[in-house]
């Protein structure tokens, strides 16, 4: 990988790990919230998605951000992305009045899972010659 091509990888991935640490503090701060909102929806472990959830993406983030285990970190966004859309934005669920909303965040999780998908590739298909990482992938796909 290129000079030029790994500081611009490195900058998605800062500004991508960005939205997600953000997520991950509004997790942690609005706790109460959070878990009132799951309850609402009927999740099933509404406790989860205050703090636990919070310290997940954070995590997530940081890997993704700094390269450490960026594969990793991509599969954590996904295994958060997933549920979040069928449990937290169903649109199909909602009433009229609320359902261009969710239909919107629903499809915004479904565009996050592609494009975890496809830096999980990016990091498992280079491994090593991806520049401005801490670690290497922890899964080679080569």
């Amino acid at each position: 990988m290129s000079v030029a091509a790994g500081a611009i990888l490195l900058a998605g991935r800062i500004v991508f790990a960005f939205f997600f640490a953000m997520a991950g503090w509004r997790h942690l701060v609005g706790g109460a919230q959070m878990t009132g909102y799951a309850r609402s929806v009927g999740f099933p472990a509404p406790a989860l998605a205050a703090w636990p959830a919070g310290i997940w993406l954070l995590a997530a983030a940081v890997s993704v951000g700094a390269g450490i285990w960026a594969d990793i970190g991509a599969l954590m966004l996904i295994a958060f992305l997933a549920p979040a859309a069928v449990w937290f934005h169903a649109f199909w669920k909602v009433p009229e009045d609320q359902a261009q909303m969710q239909t919107q965040l629903f499809f915004r999780n479904l565009t996050f899972i592609g494009a975890c998908i496809v830096l999980f590739a990016v990091f498992a298909g280079l491994g090593e010659a991806i520049r401005y990482a801490v670690t290497s992938a922890l899964i080679e796909l080569t």
